[in-house]
């Protein structure tokens, strides 16, 4: 088994008729066209609205992904707890990111862990990702409702849901919830500020 690709549900259909439905709950869902067609490293031209796709936190909250991003510049990685390769690297970065923002004492912005197994990562096991890498309140963690998985990886992605479902990309999104930067595979926490500052 592939560790980076978590069991979803899988569902029998025609090649065209998951196109369809795919298109149909991309729509449905509010994902923009143009999150599907820009993929890459560095400056997401034009930038890209989060949509209201159904989350739930840590905390238990369950705020849209729209609505978790607004209001500070945002940092997000995609990650499963269940993940033993990549993924503690990922939390290690973040962990080194939270604190070159602590030690700027202006640095107003935030950290998210998407969780892209939302099947398995409940609010306990979310709850203890944070506690494995000693987050502040400034770094939230959350797993989308199963249907919007794959509009969420259309939307951080840039349409490449398909295949392997893992990045370890970092997203930065302005304080509007706009998708504005995607950083490197794997970047270091310098990176991620360089890039956190030129969003502020």
């Amino acid at each position: 088994m592939n560790a980076h690709r978590p069991l979803v549900p899988s569902r029998v259909a025609s090649p065209g008729r998951r196109r369809l439905v795919a298109a149909g709950a991309l729509a449905w869902l509010g994902v923009p066209p143009a999150a599907r067609a820009n993929a890459g490293v560095g400056p997401v031209m034009p930038a890209v609205a989060a949509p209201a796709l159904p989350l739930r936190r840590h905390d238990g909250a369950a705020p849209t992904l729209a609505a978790q991003l607004r209001g500070a510049p945002t940092a997000v990685q995609l990650m499963f707890t269940g993940c033993s390769t990549v993924c503690p690297i990922q939390g290690a970065l973040f962990s080194a990111l939270q604190a070159a923002l602590l030690a700027e004492r202006d640095a107003a912005a935030r950290l998210l862990s998407l969780s892209i197994d939302p099947l398995a990562d409940d609010p306990a096991a979310l709850s203890g990702w944070l506690r494995r890498f000693g987050a502040r309140p400034t770094w939230s963690a959350a797993a989308p409702a199963p249907e919007a998985l794959d509009p969420m990886l259309s939307l951080f992605k840039g349409g490449a849901a398909a295949g392997d479902r893992h990045t370890g990309q970092v997203y930065l999104f302005d304080r509007h919830a706009r998708l504005v930067w995607r950083t490197s595979e794997l970047p270091p926490a310098a990176e991620v500020m360089a890039a956190l500052r030129r969003v502020a």
